[in-house]
């Protein structure tokens, strides 16, 4: 199941982008209002929860300064990668496309695709707030 935000301009360079999508304790600005639980647990991990969904640990999976940052689920039973894709348009502004790649059943995606599609549009249109 592959999902992909809306592209967004950011007023920042992509090297700050970069560096703040590389802190995991930043994605707690990303998050939408139904956050539940934000928890880092090291400075490459973090484990959130939505109201309504189970908790989700994340951790750096890949690091491509200054345009990829990609994170995955640190479970097996939620195969998951969230690959942040910056481009940079101008010295002070850059594109920001989030892509989420999961390998589920099909029941399974048709049940969360929904739910992940607006979790990721909604991270990517809070980049503004990093």
């Amino acid at each position: 199941m592959n999902l992909e935000s809306p592209k967004v301009n950011v007023e920042k360079s992509a090297e700050y982008l970069f560096t703040s999508l590389t802190d995991v304790k930043n994605f707690e600005k990303l998050m939408p209002d139904s956050i539940a639980k934000f928890e880092v647990l090291d400075e490459n991990a973090f484990i959130f929860g939505l109201k309504g969904m189970p908790e989700i640990k994340l951790k750096m999976k890949d690091k491509v300064a200054p345009n990829k940052v990609v994170l995955g689920a640190a479970s097996d039973k939620l195969p998951f990668t969230l690959t942040a894709n910056i481009n940079s348009l101008t010295p002070n502004t850059s594109e920001v496309q989030l892509l989420f790649d999961g390998d589920f059943n099909p029941m399974m995606a048709m049940m969360i695709k929904g739910p992940i599609s607006k979790f990721i549009e909604t991270l990517a249109a809070n980049m503004n707030k990093l």
